[in-house]
């Protein structure tokens, strides 16, 4: 298994909206609302990296008032 952590910022006043859409990917096991140079932090847990890419590249990239992600993937 892979984890990985997708640090997503959010358009002003979406990321409740946010956080409920990721949480209903295939593979984000939660998603939290934070302080600090982000809004979101979403946790997937997936079979392989390619599907990492999957979330986070198309998926949380495609929704509507994401402005940007990062993503980090456990060493451990």
């Amino acid at each position: 298994m892979v984890t990985a952590f997708v640090m997503v910022k959010a358009n002003t006043g979406e990321a409740d909206r946010l956080r409920n859409e990721m949480t209903a990917i295939d593979g984000v096991q939660s998603a939290h609302i934070v302080a600090g140079d982000v809004d979101i932090i979403a946790k997937a847990r997936v079979e392989t990296p390619a599907a990492v890419k999957e979330i986070a590249a198309t998926q949380i990239q495609g929704i509507d008032g994401v402005e940007d992600t990062q993503t980090y993937i456990a060493m451990d």
